[in-house]
């Protein structure tokens, strides 16, 4: 008897918490999403996008590794090429292959002068 009357007031509580949720749901849905405004104001033709730093590769090579068996041996590599490249210039990225991603590894441009 017990058990039946708070089966049927979680029910009521359930469908109570459910349309209150989707009311607030649709509220939010045709709402904007305020953009962060400088003192100086938004340039007129902001197309900027975001775009990924040049070592994120390698950083994903660590994290691939971290999961590859045991951490002591397996990220050692791959952290030492990932410092390498966030300590060199643009351009003179590390072109050794990942270790543990699918990728081809990065290569250096050459500039003809």
């Amino acid at each position: 008897m017990l058990s039946c009357r708070i089966v049927k007031l979680c029910t009521v509580l359930y469908i109570d918490i459910l349309t209150k949720s989707e009311r607030i749901m649709r509220e939010m849905s045709g709402r904007e999403v305020p953009r962060r405004e400088s003192p100086w104001g938004l340039p007129d033709r902001d197309t900027r996008q975001p775009k990924a730093h040049r070592c994120n590769d390698r950083i994903e090579d660590v994290v691939q590794a971290c999961f590859e068996g045991n951490p002591f041996k397996t990220v050692p590599g791959p952290f030492k090429l990932f410092w390498h490249c966030m300590q060199s210039k643009p351009g003179e990225e590390p072109t050794e292959p990942f270790y543990y991603l699918q990728l081809a590894p990065p290569t250096r441009e050459v500039k003809l002068e």
